[in-house]
């Protein structure tokens, strides 16, 4: 049975992302614990995870998932921008663990005016420094492919292999997987052949047991294109198709998949989350 669900917004608190998810269907949910666009972080009032957990127990709804700040960039040759995104991601470990989240979903970083050797480098002691300071944590990181957009790194398989090599506690990395920036990065999922060839290349390259999420996007942008602009599932350049092939992959299926696609109702005036999960529902075999 696959786990399907969708990031939901936290405004009026923890537990209403979860309400929001329950209302439309999800059976697991992904959420920022701060503001994803600042540095600062709002302190936890007294029953923030008390009410979080609560919810998620009233809703049926598991594997919560936490999505790190969009400013951190643990890739950066900048002495100051580096030490604030790891500072920043050390603070992201600790709300998911507050909250009860597992793993929190990273983006591997950018090297800018450095190059891709030295970015993956810097990402690797980085995440050795974000370990040994959580060690007493139970959340964790996943990093996610990306787009390739620029010099984000990561959107080469083997660059997040290299990634993990680099790091000391490789146990503690996992991979989520984002379906729109494979594609924008030049992945095929088109036919059976080709999306078994892309997950053999991701087996080689990181091993399939370190997938612990999915991103379930369509993509508005062509294959390849290194753009990563979401659309909603069967109404993109990637089709149902790809999303066929996941959905019926019994690798995957205690791996939960969180829908990033734009939010707010078709014409018709059925809310984009709930009509997306039908859809993909509508694919398992």
């Amino acid at each position: 049975m696959v786990i399907l669900g969708a990031h939901m917004s936290i405004a009026g608190g923890y537990y209403k992302a979860v309400e929001r998810a329950a209302q439309v269907g999800c059976d697991c949910v992904q959420v920022f614990t701060k503001n994803n666009n600042q540095w600062r972080a709002k302190e936890f009032v007294a029953d923030d995870a008390a009410r979080f957990q609560d919810a998620l127990d009233r809703s049926r709804i598991s594997h919560p998932l936490s999505h790190a700040s969009y400013l951190i960039n643990l890739a950066s040759p900048d002495d100051g921008l580096w030490k604030k995104s790891l500072d920043a991601m050390v603070v992201e470990l600790e709300r998911a663990d507050h909250l009860g989240i597992p793993f929190v979903v990273l983006h591997p970083g950018s090297y800018t005016t450095s190059d891709e050797a030295a970015g993956i480098q810097r990402i690797a002691e980085a995440l050795d420094e974000i370990h040994r300071q959580t060690s007493q944590l139970g959340a964790e990181c996943l990093l996610e492919n990306t787009a390739g957009q620029g010099t984000n790194l990561g959107w080469q398989f083997e660059q997040l292999g290299a990634i993990i090599a680099a790091v000391r506690e490789k146990k503690r990395l996992g991979i989520c997987f984002d379906t729109c920036h494979a594609f924008a990065a030049g992945y095929r999922m088109a036919t059976q052949d080709e999306y078994d060839a892309t997950f053999a290349e991701l087996d080689r390259a990181v091993g399939l047991e370190r997938v612990r999420a999915f991103h379930l996007n369509d993509s508005k942008r062509e294959l390849g294109s290194r753009v990563d602009r979401h659309e909603n599932i069967g109404h993109g350049q990637l089709g149902l198709e790809p999303f066929r092939y996941l959905l019926n992959d019994r690798r995957f299926q205690q791996v939960p998949m969180y829908l990033e696609t734009p939010k707010g109702d078709t014409d018709a005036g059925e809310d984009w989350d709930a009509v997306n999960l039908v859809t993909l529902r509508s694919l398992v075999a």
